[in-house]
This record gives C-alpha cells, structure tokens and sequence, in this order.
C-alpha cells in the first residue's frame, strides 16, 4: 500500500490513515499495533514517518506506548476515564473520583436544541439519564444526560450504568470519546434540581454544558452539569 503524492506531509497522511483504521474498527480498544517497522514497509515509507504519525496519536491519547511491549489502541477504564475527563477537584487539591447515583433514566424525543447540539433529525429518539455525582459523600452535581438512541441502542436497558459512561460507550457501542467540549456559564438553580444539591431554589450556580466527541469528530452525547462550587472547582490545566 503506497500513499499519495499530495502536498500534504507524509506523516500526517500515516496519521490519517491510521486513525480512519481506529474510527472503522480495524484495530479494537486495547489492541496491539503492528511494529513500527511492519507498518513502514506496508505503507511505504520510513520509520521515522511512523514514528511521527504514532508519536501524535499517542499525544492525542488514541494509542498508548507500554514499555518494552509496543503500541496499543487506548482503552477507557473507568479509572482512567474518570482521571481524564472528570474536571471537579477541591481548591488546590488532587483528582477526585465521584460516587453517582442514576435517578432516572428514560425515552423521549429530542428537543430543538437538542437536536441542534447532536446533529439529529427531527423527531429523533434520545435517551435523558440523570445522575446525582457526590465528592467525600456531599452531593455536588446534578447530571441531565442526553443519548441519541440511534448511537446508543437501547442503552436505557442495561442493567448497570457505570461510574464512567465513556467505559460503557467503548465497550458496548463501540464508541471512542477522545475529546470534550465544555461551556461554563451561571445559571440559577432549577427548583427541582436544587434540594438535591442542599441549595435554595433560585441560588446562582454553575452550569457546565459538555459534548462529548467521538473518535470520527462527531458529538455523540451533550450533558447539562448544575454543580454546587461551594467547597470543590471545576478546574483545568493548560499547557
């Protein structure tokens, strides 16, 4: 297999090629790649141009390097899902894992916006997950979470809904979220969000409206977060 002869550098046509492999399911989550040797030979190009096109996908946390074994395709364990995408920290303080208690879970059809955000047609059925995420046993969060069913079949029927939805979504439905869009804003507190969160009804809040982005670029799932900043904040680190 031979790449084009087009403008664009050589390595970033490896990239491209390799992540189409990711997106179509030629390699699954956890996969051993081939060397980066094989993989030259069959493209026709250098070690160094894979190397350089891995060395991205590595960066953008598609692949994962394990010393002495190789490259593998990234895999979302809850663990490392949560460490990942869970932005909630006390002031200063290190990552915290959230326990999350599913309120309800049930079908309906999307709303304008909703169908906006997610790209959907009209009428499109979604699933709307809500979850209440607490820090050191105080109720910190209030989930509504939005799932196209036509990405998740009949998602609402699993029997366990998993601390890390991005776990499931990999697992089951073959869905790689490798990247988040937030929006913060103040909002006020929806009454009957807010004895859930030991706040008064019409209290200032924050508001975290996140799509979350599958490995092909399309959002796949748009939540709305009310969360309590009293004692934690939502915090991000820029390099």
């Amino acid at each position: 297999m031979t790449l084009s002869t087009s403008f664009q550098p050589l390595y970033k046509q490896v990239y491209e090629l390799l992540t189409t492999r990711l997106i179509e399911g030629y390699w699954k989550p956890s996969d051993a790649l081939p060397s980066e040797m094989a993989l030259a030979d069959e493209l026709g190009v250098s070690q160094g141009t894979v190397r350089k096109a891995l060395n991205k996908m590595v960066a953008e946390q598609l692949l994962e390097r394990h010393q002495g074994k190789g490259t593998y395709v990234a895999e979302h364990s809850q663990e490392s899902s949560l460490f990942r995408f869970f932005r909630w920290r006390e002031p200063k303080g290190e990552s915290l894992i959230p326990e999350t208690k599913v309120l309800s879970s049930s079908r309906r059809t999307a709303t304008q916006n909703e169908q906006t955000q997610l790209s959907l047609p009209a009428k499109s059925q979604v699933v709307e997950l809500i979850r209440l995420r607490s820090l050191k046993g105080k109720a910190v969060i209030f989930e509504k979470i939005i799932q196209p069913l036509s990405i998740f079949p009949d998602i609402d029927k699993e029997p366990d809904t998993p601390n890390s939805l991005y776990t499931l979504y990999q697992e089951k439905f073959g869905i790689s979220i490798m990247s988040v869009r937030d929006e913060l804003r103040v909002a006020i507190v929806p009454k009957k969000y807010a004895k859930h969160l030991g706040l008064a009804a019409g209290s200032p809040i924050l508001m975290v409206e996140r799509a979350s982005i599958n490995i092909d670029g399309r959002v796949v799932e748009w939540s709305q977060a009310y969360s309590n900043t009293e004692n934690f904040v939502y915090s991000v680190d820029l390099t």
